[in-house]
């Protein structure tokens, strides 16, 4: 490695610690009732505001036989 690599390492690992804090300061900003902390795209993925959680078509489809089983003692 020469210089211009090492200093470009160190560039890009001080990049990532800075990005790393400011995500940290603002999802603790976000913990404040009122405030609207703001999250670019890259900052929300990296908070996991995309991580998919929704029910699947089935899980959602057998959700609805209690309902049913409801409906049939009444």
């Amino acid at each position: 490695m020469n210089s211009k690599t090492d200093t470009d390492a160190v560039s890009v690992f001080d990049d990532e610690a800075n990005a790393a804090e400011a995500l940290y300061e603002k999802l603790a900003d976000a913990q404040t009732p009122g405030y609207e902390a703001e999250f670019d795209p890259e900052e929300a993925e990296r908070a996991g505001a995309f991580v998919e959680d929704a029910l699947s078509e089935q899980d959602a489809q057998e959700s609805t036989e209690d309902l049913a089983e409801l409906g049939e003692t009444e």
